[in-house]
């Protein structure tokens, strides 16, 4: 089973600022936390007991449409973000039935 989940960091994100000034980019603990909340949206009752791998690809800037594939393995989600044709992110978190 394949879901996803898109989203995109405005450019007056409040983690922006300073975080890198001339050239803004959306830090990986903001693409966390929407990977997370993106399961959450599709599996309410799930509850995630960690991020137990997380790789960053390639810088993401504002305002690009991201996508989150989720893919079910167990008690393990692997997920990929991608910007278009470009990774972004991948990884896989721990998630179980509430």
């Amino acid at each position: 089973m394949h879901e996803t989940h898109t989203f995109a960091i405005t450019a007056d994100h409040p983690c922006l600022p300073g975080h890198f000034p001339g050239r803004p980019v959306v830090p990986g603990v903001v693409v966390l936390d929407e990977v997370l909340s993106g399961w959450q949206a599709l599996h309410p009752s799930s509850t995630v007991s960690e991020i137990t791998v997380a790789k960053f690809h390639r810088p993401l800037g504002p305002g690009e449409q991201v996508c989150v594939s989720y893919i079910p393995a167990g008690e393990t989600v692997k997920f990929e973000c991608r910007v278009g044709d470009e990774r972004v992110a991948s990884g896989r978190l721990r998630a179980r039935p509430a």
